[in-house]
């Protein structure tokens, strides 16, 4: 309809919110309530309580006393909290140690202020507001300094002051570009940054929801089609504590297996078991590392899930265990559609077993997918959950621990691009439509997937990539944004892209190297090898039809080049997998938009073409064709080239030089990088310090890397200080926690600058 002239429709104009808006009015009464109070409007109800004592929850009903639903992306339960209320002038102050609301009555208007006193959130003239269609709308005004991140997978830069977003997973083949709003991820979560602090706001409604930036200068809204207007304000004050807050709220990623955080080969498609030897082949002839080969949609049998095609792939246990003995995995795509087929097993026992989508008379909604016409599972009642989750066992049988959840916004080959709206989904007995729910689809068909494989894995992590999600699939999965293509355009949205998902709790991300669609090109993919081999997921893949883009596919230099990136990205990994347990334990994202530690730096708030590994490494790619050199943005304090350990002073924009071989890189003086000199296993570990006069630390991780014995004690920590004092370096290591032995026998301490002593716990070196 948006391409017809219906686009244009009067009734859609603009500007006319006023007169079909109905504002909540006055408080007639109010009473006292769990960690909150209740206000009964004029037209309708809002309910404020503190979930935590930096965490508050406002929810409004036009209609009725809200029901303080939940959906499933809140991970945690409410917190005691001590709460203080006073009556002040005409209004009512509603606080804690952490967060203070202050609501007028007349109409009913809430600001809301840290504990310093500091403003995060004001309703002015216009507040919470509804339609009689069921829309539910907030305004708050947006003051001059203040800059919005997060809102899951978006186009553009970083920052979305200025921007119209529009949540409604979606499955966007067509070119994705500053234009693009709806993709497949949705994630109603923004962080605002006003002069280095921060706060957070989360609206809890699976509903298609909007967040405008952009229409008015002095004033923002958000929105949802339907339910209730129900949202947490987080209090900060610094970005990283919003984010502490957010994903204690939705939830935090369990660590993955180290497989998963190495180098993953797929392509639509490996149509064969001898293309995949051959594929793995290579690999090993040229000494490239490689962890998983991916099987799209040609391995299996008409495209019906839970199968192999017996022509292409015969005895795939036997391809299976063979590649598992070389060391790689093998992931498997699986779709939600089940093709319609009286004659397939999981067709009839899902039908037999009511698990599949259904409308209200009772008849099975159908739609038309990769194998034909086909049902969906009902993820949302948990006997479907359970028995999608069953039927991977055809998978892990074989020796798979790994899946590729794709085509589950969910995606339909209609004009709606989707399931029909008023398809009814039994919410755990609770009837719920398809426009209710869309947006959590991939959320559940996650959940099902990730506990499937883990009940049957024996003690072993699965591995679990999605495209659609809502918030809380960091709980289940990672996440690659979709379909891009092979521009150099989108390398540098995958940056922006990639960071926001980090800052909405998602820190477990990555693009497909090289680009999808069209055709890659020999200084593209080197380039974008680069990068992806510092992006928390790390994946080359491609559409049917285009040139190939596994490593060696340009001739002999870009193969080396290429070769050196992916064998540099296992050398990190004892980095990188610390950085996904600080993850694990506190939802910081790997990959870092620089905001987030330099939230004073006014350089930072829209940088968009460099990140931080953690905080000490900036990793600046080179984005353009043709070029061999670019600025980059060194934050305060002192900077090290990591190729050639020049030292730099930071708070200021260098010209760096990268020829295709290198990637500018900048280590930060007080980092403390732990680096493998071998990989898969590594048997010998680097410690490269960078000292400064301040004392810095870093607490190292290792583990297992593959079964949940972590959660029992079963790891490995060294803590790491160091320092310096004129041209001697103080180096403290303490081994802190010793429930698991490492793979590395020895390490070795590289420190860097100029040091002429080191002083390694007390002795002289």
């Amino acid at each position: 309809m948006e391409d017809t002239s219906f686009a244009i429709h009067p009734d859609r104009e603009e500007g006319t919110e006023a007169a079909t808006y109905h504002d909540i009015g006055d408080v007639v009464e109010w009473k006292k309530a769990e960690q909150g109070a209740l206000f009964h409007c004029e037209n309708g109800y809002v309910f404020v309580q503190f979930y935590r004592e930096d965490i508050l929850r406002i929810t409004m009903n036009p209609k009725t006393v809200p029901v303080l639903e939940q959906s499933l992306a809140i991970a945690s339960a409410k917190e005691q909290a001590e709460v203080d209320i006073q009556s002040s002038g005409e209004g009512l102050i509603i606080q804690t140690e952490k967060l203070t609301a202050i609501l007028s009555l007349s109409p009913f208007r809430l600001k809301v202020t840290d504990a310093a006193g500091r403003l995060l959130l004001k309703e002015e003239e216009r507040g919470m507001a509804f339609r009689h269609d069921g829309e539910v709308r907030c305004f708050k005004k947006m003051e001059k300094e203040d800059h919005f991140y997060g809102l899951g997978e978006k186009t553009g830069f970083l920052d979305k002051r200025g921007e119209k977003l529009t949540m409604w997973n979606s499955d966007v083949f067509a070119p994705h570009n500053p234009e693009t709003d709806a993709l497949y991820q949705s994630v109603p979560f923004f962080m605002t940054i006003r002069e280095g602090k921060a706060h957070g706001v989360f609206l809890d409604n699976t509903f298609k929801t909007i967040f405008d930036f952009k229409r008015e200068q002095a004033r923002y809204f958000f929105s949802a089609e339907g339910g209730e207007l129900d949202y947490y304000i987080m209090a900060g004050p610094s970005p990283k504590e919003v984010i502490e807050q957010y994903s204690w709220l939705t939830g935090r990623m369990e660590l993955p297996p180290k497989w998963a955080i190495g180098y993953h080969q797929s392509r639509y498609s490996y149509k064969t078991a001898a293309e995949v030897r051959e594929l793995v082949a290579a690999f090993k002839e040229k000494d490239i590392p490689l962890d998983a080969v991916f099987l799209d949609i040609h391995y299996m049998d008409g495209y019906r899930v839970f199968t192999f095609d017996q022509d292409r792939f015969p005895r795939p246990e036997a391809l299976i265990q063979e590649l598992s003995e070389e060391g790689i995995h093998v992931v498997p795509i699986v779709d939600p559609g089940v093709k319609k087929d009286p004659e397939s097993p999981v067709y009839i026992e899902g039908i037999r077993g009511g698990h599949f989508c259904q409308y209200a008379e009772g008849d099975l909604y159908t739609g038309e997918v990769w194998p034909g016409i086909s049902v969906f599972p009902d993820f949302f009642h948990d006997s479907v959950r359970q028995w999608w989750g069953e039927q991977h066992k055809f998978y892990t049988d074989m020796g798979i621990e790994g899946i590729w959840n794709d085509m589950n916004e969910p995606a339909v080959f209609n004009e709606t691009k989707t399931m029909d709206l008023e398809v009814l989904h039994n919410y755990d007995g609770e009837l719920k439509t398809h426009r209710e729910l869309h947006n959590a689809y991939g959320l559940f068909m996650g959940m099902a997937t990730y506990q499937g494989l883990k009940q049957q894995l024996n003690g072993k992590r699965p591995f679990l990539l999605t495209r659609a999600g809502f918030s809380g699939i960091q709980r289940y999965a990672a996440v690659w944004t979709g379909d891009n293509r092979s521009f150099w355009e989108h390398l540098q949205m995958s940056m922006p892209m990639c960071m926001n998902l980090g800052i909405s709790g998602i820190p477990f991300s990555g693009a497909d190297v090289g680009g999808f669609a069209h055709d890659a090109a020999e200084e593209l993919l080197v380039r974008w090898t680069q990068l992806g081999a510092f992006m928390p997921y790390f994946r080359n893949h491609s559409n049917l039809g285009t040139v190939r883009q596994e490593p060696w596919s340009f001739g002999d230099k870009a193969e080396s080049i290429i070769k050196q990136f992916i064998q540099l990205r296992y050398r990190w990994l004892p980095y990188i997998y610390t950085l996904f347990r600080e993850a694990h334990q506190t939802g910081m994202p790997v990959m870092r938009a620089l905001i987030l530690e330099y939230p004073d730096d006014i350089q930072t708030v829209n940088l968009s073409d460099q990140f931080l590994l953690g905080e000490h490494v900036l990793v600046a790619p080179i984005t353009k064709p043709n070029t061999s050199h670019r600025a980059v943005y060194l934050p305060e304090g002192e900077w090290y080239d990591y190729w050639t350990d020049q030292k730099m002073s930071g708070k200021r924009h260098i010209l760096a030089e990268a020829e295709w071989d290198q990637l500018p890189l900048f280590i930060k003086e007080g980092a403390i990088l732990p680096q493998a000199d071998t990989f898969k296993p590594a048997d010998q570990l680097s410690i490269h310090i960078y000292p400064g006069n301040e004392v810095s630390e870093f607490l190292l991780y290792d583990d297992d890397g593959e079964t949940f014995a972590y959660q029992n004690g079963d790891y490995f920590e060294l803590n790491i200080k160091a320092w310096k004092k004129g041209s001697t370096a103080y180096i403290e290591i303490d081994e802190r926690h010793s429930g698991y032995t490492p793979t590395w026998k020895d390490i070795s301490i590289n420190v860097h600058g100029a040091v002429a002593r080191m002083v390694i716990n007390g002795k002289e070196q």
